[in-house]
């Protein structure tokens, strides 16, 4: 199976899982991205057990039926089939399985009993494996009543049913084997119908694949990475951690992650379990970064980020400005303004607080408003001279504009290094790269395969390169008012060209014949001029 095959079936599945709450009522509905969130992972659980079990015990493997042989399988041997399959995958019993729920799907009360209490027992019974904890200690569950969803119990059966009917005769077994690194795909495509102003806005929550691979690559330039501790303060998604995982290598390192968000935190744990790390689950954190970090003692080699730029915190403001927050925020904490609240600069806590989780051989890369690497006072620029002061700063790359596709705010990203060379820091001016496309109602900015190559090679390489990148000194970002921008760095070009002086004495001929031809035709204007001068009279 290849990965346009693997992808265009699991998008088929998702247009069938919306299709069927569309018949029911849910069609657009806040409900709608849970059931086909919820409902996915179901599916993924079943068929990785299956693919794990068939690993394992070749009767299985070989069976024609595989439900009927497990559930012929003996107690002992199934308990030691789950020992064998560890934490690569849920323990399922016979009765959790697809297969099972669809044979009895014609039961009576099938919506609650068996497909609602099937999902809520895999939760339970897999807790520790699969379950987002908040700040307080609480995990959550894994799955909701779904059936309840429908307001109209006489329906909830059938609505299961459906639901049941669209899982059963799709198999994702052979994409296990095949490890294709589909999820960037399929997640911007389950989520570009629930990017609105109102509701879940999941926008905030998806970094384009083109800036999370070149902050990857840039991050990760080194090979051999073992036991490596990654960390992202406003996860999302997680599209940033996958990428860098996967560069380090999933067995290689550990994941840690908070974000306020309920959403996010459960479109993660789905991100992880589908890209082989979920052994990180436990390390994913609801909570609120900025005012109680769960990580506020430990420190990490690889940080990502894509914070948020503006939002609202003047609720809790004043207890960011107590004592016991000033090493953290050693650069002030925006103020609050006296309208528009939801334009507090939460951004700036982001990156103070990143600098204090870097661990002493520490790098991250963090996504901001171009703005910042030019502002020439206040907290930004507190925060560009502690960079360039301790020596952190390995360059910033400026990236086109509407490369978000659902956000118009030109950005840039920030790459910190501790161990970063002073006389060697990289400015990369990529603002005019990419083409423009539509993307729904907006433009957005691509990026080639080429041009993310240019901009990793700029960085990782050192190379300077007229009119797109430099490599400067600490002195030189100090006499530049510690500005991060390339361009303004960019030398003052006078182009020369080699000619004989016969082209010389013809050049300065044909000027003089030209400034004579301008000067007689500037005397025949003033006669004219003074012409209709005089003939101008009062009436």
């Amino acid at each position: 199976m290849t990965e346009l095959e693997f992808i265009t079936k699991t998008k088929a599945l998702i247009d069938d899982l919306k299709s069927v709450c569309a018949n029911y009522g849910l069609g657009n509905d806040a409900s709608e991205f849970n059931i086909i969130t919820q409902v996915f992972l179901y599916k993924y659980l079943n068929d990785k057990f299956i693919y794990e079990a068939k690993k394992i015990d070749k009767d299985l493997a070989q069976a024609d039926d595989f439900q009927k042989a497990y559930e012929a399988m003996p107690e002992e041997k199934r308990k030691f089939l789950h020992g064998r399959i560890g934490n690569k995958a849920a323990k399922l019993t016979p009765e959790q399985l697809i297969t099972y729920l669809f044979n009895n799907s014609n039961s009576d009360n099938f919506a609650e009993t068996y497909f609602d209490g099937t999902l809520l027992n895999i939760s339970t019974e897999n807790v520790s494996l699969y379950s987002v904890k908040s700040t307080t200690g609480v995990k959550d569950k894994m799955f909701d009543n779904i059936s309840q969803f429908i307001r109209d119990s006489s329906q909830r059966d059938a609505f299961c049913r459906a639901l049941i009917n669209k899982l059963v005769n799709v198999s994702f077994e052979r994409m296990f084997s095949e490890k294709y690194d589909f999820f960037a795909t399929i997640f911007e495509y389950l989520i570009k119908d629930y990017n609105s102003d109102s509701g879940g806005k999941y926008a905030e929550y998806y970094t384009p694949h083109a800036v999370a691979h070149i902050m990857a690559a840039i991050l990760v330039n080194e090979t051999d990475i073992s036991n490596a501790t990654v960390y992202d303060p406003s996860a999302g998604s997680g599209t940033l951690l996958m990428n860098i995982a996967h560069a380090i290598g999933e067995k290689n390192c550990t994941i840690y992650s908070e974000d306020i968000s309920q959403k996010s935190a459960n479109m993660l744990r789905l991100n992880l379990i589908l890209n082989s790390l979920s052994h990180s689950i436990p390390n994913i954190i609801k909570g609120n970064t900025i005012l109680q970090p769960s990580y506020i003692k430990e420190k990490f080699q690889y940080i990502v980020s894509n914070p948020p730029f503006k939002l609202d915190f003047s609720d809790y403001r004043e207890d960011l400005a107590k004592d016991s927050f000033k090493e953290r925020f050693f650069a002030g904490i925006p103020n609050v303004p006296n309208t528009k609240k939801e334009s507090m600069a939460i951004y700036l806590l982001f990156i103070q607080h990143i600098m204090y989780s870097l661990a002493p051989n520490g790098k991250a890369a963090v996504v901001v408003p171009t703005g910042f690497i030019t502002a020439q006072s206040g907290i930004e620029r507190k925060i560009r001279e502690a960079l360039v002061e301790r020596g952190w700063l390995r360059g910033v790359v400026s990236m086109p504009s509407n490369i978000f596709a659902s956000t118009g705010t030109n950005v840039s990203i920030l790459f910190i290094d501790k161990k970063a060379n002073s006389d060697k820091v990289v400015l990369v001016d990529a603002s005019k790269l990419g083409e423009t496309v539509k993307d729904g109602k907006n433009q957005r900015t691509k990026l080639t395969d080429a041009e993310e190559r240019r901009i990793i090679d700029a960085m990782n390489k050192k190379q300077a390169i007229e009119d797109f990148s430099v490599v400067v000194k600490k002195a030189q970002i100090v006499e530049k008012n510690y500005s991060f921008s390339a361009g303004q760095y960019f030398g003052l070009k006078i182009e020369y060209v080699d000619i004989t002086a016969k082209e010389f004495r013809s050049k300065m001929e044909c000027f003089e014949d030209r400034l004579n031809a301008l000067f007689k035709e500037g005397e025949k204007l003033d006669k004219e001029i003074i012409k209709q001068l005089k003939g101008v009279i009062y009436e």
